[in-house]
């Protein structure tokens, strides 16, 4: 690479062609040099290294097909990135950057920026970037609608059809390469662990282990064990040395689903290996480094957690290198009879049946749903349908559904007193509320232990703490 140009660099062109129109800008001279003597074989380049130039050169219109942006820390890349997403929110922008802060890589990104590059790079990495950008471009062009089914492992697809899905693949596309922690919200049965599983793919760690924790279903004085592992003897039972699954996992991804269960002691711990990769196991002093990625989900309101004291805000923010939300099934019913389809071939497979039709009829009870289960339900409901093959009681079901949350809904009648029902209802609600608090402070409020120990589900134990108001803080 030559140190220094011996020709005005503020805009340079090569002879137009059918080529890619790629826009380059770079003030660094000898890199966009380099860039130029790489890449102009392949693509039509247009080479800038004054930014104004660059936006004169998008306001005239033309057939860009891509920008090419290097990043340098002694300018502000907001303005920039800002304009060019304004006027050309189609346009993919691909980033050359020297950077490797969170704050930075999350401020691009959020911007809309497709896929950033490392430097130093070579010139095949730029290309590949390239290549990949215009080609997703290209499809969307062309199948902006369609269905996308992408094969994870054995038995889980990530499906997508909706823009609002697309968009969400194209940013776990995007920071999966970043390398930094993850924090996916949704509500139970949206496919969370789908879309970790989706962006470890997409990672340069996609070769190793993918390891899932789900917080709330083991027991709170295990869990630590469980993460970080133990030393022989270090307590009742320890008769060997036992590695977490942190140990486990180094070099690829840990999931560690239902985050917001986590116990108060294991946030400080878990802290502390998102700072510095380190931590001990369970009777040993001796520090231990690993090289984790971490993904955590939750389908609680994390503002109200950390309001409530419940979970650290610095552990929290930690986490939150990059925050995916995925909607929930009524937000996206377009998807049904995409999802409904997928369900009914993955079931046929499973049971070894012949896939049933969907008539319109049923097609449009399953769009009519509220799905408050979301594809957790949906897929339950598609199975049962296989198994029984009766389209009349898969109907009569999701019509006494919808009638039940109508009715639940529905504001009962007023009456001149509350009445002998309602004051054994107020009696035996306040000694529910009494007895469920009771559990739960025995477990430690740990949910999922409580549900055992109340012999009722997960979810229903969570309908009654919103229900009857329960937390911590209100028993006091």
């Amino acid at each position: 690479m030559s140190a220094t140009l011996s020709y005005p660099m503020s805009a340079l062109k090569t002879p137009t062609s059918r080529r890619a129109q790629v826009l380059i800008l770079e003030p660094d001279l000898a890199v966009l040099d380099y860039l130029r003597s790489t890449l102009t074989d392949k693509y039509s380049l247009s080479l800038f290294s004054d930014e104004q130039m660059l936006l004169d050169r998008l306001e005239q219109g033309g057939d860009a097909d891509l920008v090419l942006l290097a990043l340098h820390a002694n300018r502000d890349p907001i303005p920039l990135l800002t304009h060019i997403r304004c006027s050309k929110p189609q346009l993919p922008v691909v980033v050359l950057s020297c950077s490797a802060e969170l704050s930075d890589l999350e401020m691009v990104i959020r911007l809309g920026v497709r896929a950033i590059v490392m430097k130093p790079f070579l010139g095949s990495d730029v290309e590949s970037a390239i290549e990949e950008h215009l080609t997703l471009a290209a499809d969307n062009k062309i199948a902006t609608d369609t269905m996308r089914e992408i094969p994870l492992n054995e038995t889980h697809s990530f499906v997508r059809s909706s823009k609002r899905m697309r968009d969400l693949e194209s940013q776990a596309s995007l920071v999966a390469r970043a390398d930094i922690p993850i924090l996916i919200l949704g509500e139970s049965g949206t496919g969370k662990e789908i879309l970790a599983l989706y962006t470890h793919k997409m990672s340069a760690r996609s070769s190793k282990i993918f390891l899932k924790v789900n917080c709330a279903a083991v027991p709170a004085d295990l869990l630590e064990s469980e993460l970080f592992g133990y030393e022989q003897g270090a307590f009742t039972g320890a008769v060997k040395t036992k590695p977490g699954k942190f140990e486990i996992c180094t070099g690829g991804t840990i999931f560690l689903d239902e985050i917001g269960e986590m116990p108060a002691i294991l946030q400080a711990k878990l802290l502390q290996v998102l700072q510095d990769g380190t931590f001990s196991r369970l009777g040993s002093r001796s520090p231990m480094k690993v090289d984790v990625r971490v993904i955590a989900a939750t389908n609680i309101n994390m503002k109200e957690a950390m309001a409530n004291k419940t979970f650290r805000e610095d552990l929290y923010y930690r986490l939150n290198g990059f925050t995916l939300s995925i909607p929930p099934l009524r937000e996206r019913k377009d998807e049904i009879p995409v999802l409904s389809e997928y369900f009914m071939r993955k079931g046929a497979k499973r049971y070894g049946r012949d896939p049933l039709v969907f008539s319109d009829s049923l097609m449009d009870a399953l769009v009519g749903h509220q799905w408050p289960g979301n594809l957790r339900e949906l897929e339950n409901v598609v199975n049962r349908y296989l198994v029984l093959g009766d389209e009349r009681a898969i109907l009569n079901e999701l019509s006494s559904l919808d009638e039940s949350e109508t009715a639940s809904d529905a504001p009962s009648e007023s009456s001149g007193g509350p009445g002998l029902k309602a004051l054994v209802r107020n009696l035996k609600g306040e000694a529910e509320s009494a007895a469920i608090a009771q559990v739960l402070e025995g477990t430690g409020w740990n949910r999922k232990a409580a549900a055992n120990d109340l012999q009722i589900s997960y979810k229903a134990l969570l309908y009654k703490i919103k229900q009857y108001d329960l937390s911590p803080q209100n028993r006091a």
